[in-house]
């Protein structure tokens, strides 16, 4: 998808947060302040190239510099606001963005008087209800045994996902899996916030007392996670990586304590290929007709826009967009979120889902945590929550009930639970007409409702013997010390793309055969099969000598080390962080 800017709204953590390091500076002296200078100073957030220059362009223009924000190469300043443009193209400057403030607002945070929390909206959604429902064999329908395969930054043991067994830790396939002390860690932030939503459950919530506002819970607070890291601190990912996780899960699906039957993809690109000859499609597709729901998110492009993202072009899996509940409990007045993309008649979201500021889980000092402050719940005194916007979310939202109905019914294909969640969905009077597609997810109903009849689909097959270079889109990572852009028809490693050879495997459910994807051995991490664990956690924070890019030891993936494209690359940023 093409979710907008990461840095559309980045502001300065206060001093009183203790999670960002660095020195006060001051700035030079300017020769002699400008004649706006006595104007109202404007809070700004300066990302600079480290040379000094942006802090001698401040002083220049009668501003003041503060807190430096190491993590995320910037610093704070205060300059006339006439001065914002030029202090914009100054040489040593890369990005100036006006700042905010975090303002705490009460002593305590209710869960039930915020329509945006996980408790209002697993309240409106139905899932409260449906927990006290049973399966077969009278288990509650929390989610229990069905596994959701999350592919994205990584999932974090936070508290919510620090339970035995809650998170199983697959290979990771991210460029910062050859830091041990990284491996499997979200140090982006969005694939913890995308876990909370599905599957988080706190420790102290007591069987049959989940709908506990005053404790953390998930859609599907039973469900385990597989958490299949791709992207790095700076969201940093290509489609390669994504294929190669998507195929790992697939291949591994039905090992030992896993039966990986949905998986969650809050991700796609901006990709112009035919979705029926698209690599990310076709992976996708495979995964569906093995058998595992695929959820994806339509992007963040806006109503106007009539092209989804990639995959949710693909007409089997199951695409959706952001409802936004307007600050009422009342779903009557419900409306598409204006970020999510509307699609056009041929394809748009086959349903929605809340999207729009939902609160879930925060990874301290993570990328997103350190350049939001503002998306903190200041609120809540344990400071355990980050709000965040986008189909991201909904998606996250919907893959969680994906998981309740599979726990109710094992035996239903894909293509049946995306009828019964569609069949179900509420109609939107207020909602755009194209962009909700069937509606406003109600799990409720979708329990409720009768199995439906095998699917009659006959939507034409994807071959997958498209361009690797055209599913990327206009998302590329790059050499950080020359620039280059990895493009063209090679992998992350370098390796050649033979479409037909790698599409054959892939619908087979074998393209991973030990170690090996697409010809390469993918090493630099310790997972083996009969080994899985979770990290554990120490409630530590993270800090820019831990995980910047000179700690990095991607060299030996393929002679260079790959970065994020400038912040552009847009592929994992929800549409705000607010």
């Amino acid at each position: 998808m093409r979710p907008g800017s990461l840095l559309k709204a980045a502001v300065a953590a206060t001093a009183a947060t203790g999670l960002l390091a660095g020195p006060l500076a001051t700035a030079a002296a300017a020769a002699a302040p400008p004649a706006h200078a006595a104007a109202p100073l404007l809070p700004v957030i300066v990302r600079h190239d480290g040379t000094g220059a942006a802090e001698a362009a401040v002083a220049r223009t009668g501003g003041t510099v503060g807190r430096h924000l190491d993590l995320v190469g910037a610093f704070t300043a205060e300059i006339p606001p006439g001065a914002l443009a030029a202090l914009t193209g100054a040489p040593g400057v890369r990005a100036v963005t006006p700042d905010g403030e975090v303002r705490l607002q009460a002593d305590t945070w209710n869960a039930d008087e915020d329509q945006h929390s996980l408790y209002s909206l697993t309240q409106s959604i139905g899932a409260q209800q449906v927990w006290t429902a049973t399966d077969a064999g009278g288990a509650r329908l929390t989610g229990q045994g069905v596994g959701v395969a999350v592919v994205d930054s990584g999932i974090a043991p936070v508290a919510g996902l620090d339970a035995p067994g809650k998170v199983v830790n697959g290979p990771d396939l991210s460029f910062e899996s050859q830091t041990p002390a990284l491996r499997n860690l979200d140090t982006f932030g969005h694939g913890t916030h995308m876990a909370g939503i599905i599957a988080g459950r706190d420790t102290g919530v007591q069987p049959g007392q989940e709908a506990d506002r005053k404790q953390f819970v998930g859609v599907a607070p039973d469900a385990h996670l597989l958490n299949m890291k791709v992207a790095a601190a700076d969201g940093a990912v290509d489609v390669s990586q994504v294929i190669a996780a998507i195929d790992w899960v697939v291949t591994h699906r039905d090992d030992p304590g896993l039966n990986i039957r949905v998986l969650n993809l809050s991700f796609g690109t901006d990709s112009t290929q035919d979705q029926r000859l698209d690599p990310l499609s076709y992976a996708v597709e495979a995964a569906w007709k093995q058998g595992i729901v695929v959820v994806v998110s339509v992007g963040n492009d806006g109503l106007a826009e009539t092209r989804v993202g990639m995959p949710a072009q693909n007409p089997n899996v199951l695409a959706v967009g952001a409802a936004d509940p307007l600050t009422t409990a009342d779903r009557a007045d419900d409306v598409v979120a204006d970020f999510s993309t509307g699609g056009d008649a041929t394809r748009h979201a086959d349903l929605v889902a809340p999207g729009k500021s939902v609160v879930s889980l925060r990874v301290p000092n993570a990328y997103i945590d350190a350049a939001y402050p503002q998306a903190r719940i200041a609120e809540d005194p344990a400071q355990r929550y980050f709000r965040g916007s986008g189909t991201s979310q909904a998606a996250a939202v919907v893959s969680g009930a994906a998981a309740l109905l599979l726990q109710q019914r094992p035996d239903l294909t894909p293509d049946q639970v995306k009828t019964l969640l569609t069949s179900t969905a509420d109609a939107m009077p207020a909602g755009d007409v194209v962009a909700q597609g069937a509606g406003q997810l109600d799990i409720a109903a979708a329990v409720q409702a009768p199995t439906p009849a095998a699917s009659t689909r006959t939507y034409l097959p994807a071959t997958g013997l498209g361009s690797l270079e055209l599913s990327r889109g206009t998302s590329h990572v790059a050499d950080p010390d020359t620039g280059a852009e990895l493009t063209g028809e090679v992998d992350i490693m370098g390796q050649a793309w033979t479409p037909a050879g790698w599409a054959q495997v892939c619908t087979t459910g074998t393209a991973w055969d030990g170690d090996t994807w697409n010809g390469r051995t993918w090493s630099g991490r310790t997972w083996s099969g009969s080994n899985w664990a979770g990290r554990t956690w120490s409630g530590r924070t993270w800090s820019g000598a831990v995980w910047d890019g000179r700690t990095w030891s991607g060299r030996t993936w393929s002679g260079r080390t790959w970065s994020g494209r400038t912040w552009s690359g847009q592929t994992w940023s929800a549409s705000s962080w607010s």
